[in-house]
């Protein structure tokens, strides 16, 4: 049984109903005959599935449907149409700051986080110094929430989401905030929590963290479905292709197509790096020679040749 199976899911947006203009004037618009809505399809006809350690990454361009999308997962929104299947309880870090009251200590949001996850006090009593511990926020415990810098607040979240034992872990952008030792640390805290069986859906501009921790990839564009595989490296290298050419492909074989032109201009802009610093080290060796030549040397082998600096060592 799959933990998370979405069969042709559609999600609508209404705008200019009641709802938006007041019922005043939307009985004024029904009289005049004046009255119309204006339906914008966020996503439509979305398949997916996923089993239990599967990590999906969702890739798109802004305005794909992505976030949207996340929302349906975690039961925020329901399906206009189509059905989303969840077997498993699920921690969603869609909006870094949701679930947060300003005014309460970090002590006391961690607490109401946690219970609006569904975990009870006395779970969260077992888990909370090391909530804590991993956000490294134990001197800002009793601190005003609202006092905590952007950084700190995503630390507590992707914390708590991740310390406590979902089933489902959706993360929207969360893995890209902090600074680089937060997020080496929280990326090896996903490839550990993946293991241990957790399902989990990333959605990152990233696509080296997509690369690094996703197995599965869904690639939407402007709420249409362009793809949903396993080969999770050829269709990274399609869509980074994508982001350059701006053509999307049309079957399987363009897919394969972009990924060899990607591949292609990777190598060309490796090759045209080296030739850069082989052009430096020129320059050093006829402007200062001795000892800085050698530095520079050094440099450019261990960039690109370290083989070699290992072997006369």
């Amino acid at each position: 049984m799959s933990v998370i199976k979405a069969d042709g899911v559609s999600i609508r947006y209404i705008t200019g109903d009641f709802k938006d203009i007041g019922l005043k004037e939307f009985v004024v618009r029904k009289l005049k005959r004046n009255y119309k809505v204006t339906e914008f399809w966020a996503d439509r006809n979305i398949s997916f599935s996923l089993e239990q350690g599967d990590m999906l990454g969702i890739i798109g361009t802004n305005g794909a449907g992505k976030s949207t999308l996340l929302k349906a997962v975690s039961g925020i929104m329901i399906p206009t149409e189509g059905h989303m299947e969840i077997n498993g309880s699920v921690a969603a870090l869609l909006e870094l700051a949701s679930g947060f009251d300003g005014e309460l200590t970090v002590r006391e949001n961690t607490y109401l986080r946690g219970a609006m996850l569904g975990y009870t006090r006395k779970f969260m009593n077992e888990k909370y110094d090391e909530i804590i511990a991993f956000a490294e926020l134990k001197d800002f415990q009793e601190r005003p929430f609202k006092q905590l810098s952007s950084g700190m607040k995503s630390r507590l979240a992707f914390s708590i989401a991740c310390l406590v034992n979902p089933d489902i872990l959706i993360l929207d952008e969360v893995l890209s905030v902090g600074d680089g030792a937060f997020r080496k640390k929280s990326g090896n805290k996903m490839k550990e929590i993946l293991k241990s069986g957790v399902t989990g859906i990333l959605v990152s501009h990233s696509i080296a963290q997509v690369r690094e921790l996703c197995n599965k990839i869904l690639w939407l564009d402007h709420g249409k479905q362009i793809a949903f595989t396993d080969e999770a490296e050829l269709y990274c290298n399609a869509y980074e292709e994508f982001l350059v050419t701006r053509k999307l492909p049309q079957n399987a074989a363009d897919v394969q197509a972009m990924s060899k032109a990607f591949l292609k201009r990777q190598a060309a802009e490796r090759e045209k790096a080296r030739r850069t610093e082989a052009q430096k080290l020129q320059a050093i060796l006829e402007e200062k020679g001795g000892d800085a030549a050698i530095e520079a040397a050094e440099n450019v082998l261990r960039k690109y040749r370290p083989q070699l600096l290992r072997d006369n060592e």
